[in-house]
């Protein structure tokens, strides 16, 4: 998925640092093309790094999920050379329903913002399954 992600691997600069079931981490420089009319980063960028985290934890069982509904809150700006990490974590998944929580955290470990993802479980998966002998 990340391999063909050009918006949050190539546009946005972001590294996929980690994915498990139910789990990933990604991370992302925050640059001057990210910065708003405050110089501080647009919180759409933001919104866009927590996003793209939530889309690689509610795919991470090879399930394909989109977003049904998403909500962020913005705690403490984020300025440019800040490495923003983004973790996701699965807080249930309920048959074609999930619940995500992203926390976006600066280098120093400050929390810069939270984000809460439902997801819907749609027909496909990531990878084919392997055909059975």
């Amino acid at each position: 998925m990340f391999s063909v992600d050009v918006a949050s691997k190539d546009t946005m600069g972001m590294e996929l640092v980690s994915v498990a079931p139910g789990r990933a981490v990604l991370r992302m420089m925050v640059k001057p093309l990210h910065l708003n009319g405050h110089q501080i980063c647009h919180g759409g960028f933001i919104f866009t790094l927590a996003d793209s985290t939530f889309a690689f934890a509610c795919n991470s069982h090879n399930r394909n999920a989109v977003a049904a509904g998403c909500s962020i809150e913005f705690l403490k700006p984020a300025h440019a050379g800040d490495v923003l990490t983004c973790e996701g974590v699965e807080q249930t998944l309920q048959g074609r329903h999930g619940i995500y929580d992203m926390k976006v955290t600066n280098q120093k470990g400050e929390v810069v913002a939270m984000f809460r993802g439902k997801s819907a479980v749609i027909p496909g998966q990531i990878f084919p399954e392997e055909v059975q002998a």
